[in-house]
C-alpha cells in the first residue's frame, strides 16, 4: 500500500558494497529496502510547492522499510526544472529527512554531469542515479563514454552513484561488458535495471552478481 508501481525501486537479494579505502563519512549506502521515487509537487502558477514536497518526503521516510528518496527523476520530473530548482528540493528534502537522498543527474556531456553532481552534493544529496547522456538514446555512445562518466560523477561531484540501465529498445542501454565496468568502478554501489528484456535480465544480472558480489540490485517495477 505504500509503494505505487513505477514510483519506487526495491532492492533484489543483493549486499551493500564495502570500499576500504573509503573514510568513514562515505559509507556505501545502504538501499536493502524501498527506495520510492517521489513525484514533485508544484503549485498552480508551475513553481514549487516546497510544503507539499517536504510532507511527501516527511511521509514517505516514516516507514522504517524505506532507505532512501530519489528525487529529480521522472516521477519527480527532474529535467523540467531549473538548475535553481532542483537545488532548493534537493535542500527541502535533506533538512526534511534522516536518510539519503539520491538525486537524477542527467545533464548532457560528463563535464555537465560532473558540476551538476558537485552542486547536488554541496545541496545536500549523497548518491547519484546516473542518467545516460540523452544524445546517447538515438545515436548510441562511444566506448568508454558511459565509464567516463560515472567515474568524473563520483570523482569530481562526489555523489555515490547508481548504474541505470535504459530499455533496450533504445540505444542508450549498456552491454554486459560496459555495465560490469561501471560496476567495477569505486563509488558505484547498486543498479537500477529497467532494460525491460527479461531474456537479457536473466543473463546480466546474475553476471552482474558474479562479478560485483556487493553490488545492491534496484527494480524499476516493470519486470
Amino acid at each position: 500500500p505504500i509503494v505505487p508501481n513505477g514510483l519506487a525501486n526495491g532492492t533484489i537479494d543483493l549486499e551493500t558494497r564495502t570500499h576500504p579505502e573509503e573514510t568513514s563519512d562515505m559509507q556505501p549506502m545502504d538501499l536493502r529496502g524501498l527506495n520510492p521515487a517521489p513525484v514533485t509537487a508544484f503549485n498552480r502558477d508551475g513553481s514549487l510547492d516546497i510544503d507539499a514536497n517536504v510532507r511527501i518526503a516527511k511521509w514517505l521516510a516514516s516507514f522504517d522499510e524505506v532507505k532512501s528518496l530519489v528525487i529529480l527523476g521522472h516521477a519527480g520530473e527532474g529535467t523540467f526544472l531549473t538548475t535553481d530548482e532542483r537545488l532548493e528540493l534537493i535542500r527541502a528534502y535533506k533538512d526534511a529527512v534522516d536518510i539519503p537522498i539520491i538525486a537524477g543527474i542527467t545533464g548532457e556531456g560528463t563535464k555537465v554531469a560532473a558540476e551538476e553532481a558537485k552542486r547536488s552534493l554541496d545541496a545536500g544529496a549523497t548518491g547519484a542515479l546516473v542518467y545516460p547522456n540523452h544524445g546517447w538514446l538515438r545515436f548510441g555512445f562511444q566506448k568508454g563514454a558511459p565509464q567516463d562518466r560515472y567515474k568524473a560523477i563520483y570523482e569530481e561531484g562526489g555523489l555515490q552513484t547508481i548504474l541505470f540501465q535504459y530499455p533496450a529498445a533504445t540505444k542508450a542501454n549498456y552491454d554486459l561488458d560496459t555495465q560490469l565496468e561501471i560496476a567495477a568502478q569505486e563509488g558505484c554501489v547498486a543498479t537500477k535495471n529497467g532494460v525491460r528484456d527479461m531474456k537479457r535480465w536473466y543473463v546480466e544480472i546474475p553476471a552482474l552478481k558474479e562479478a560485483q558480489p556487493d553490488l545492491q540490485g534496484l527494480s524499476c517495477h516493470d519486470e
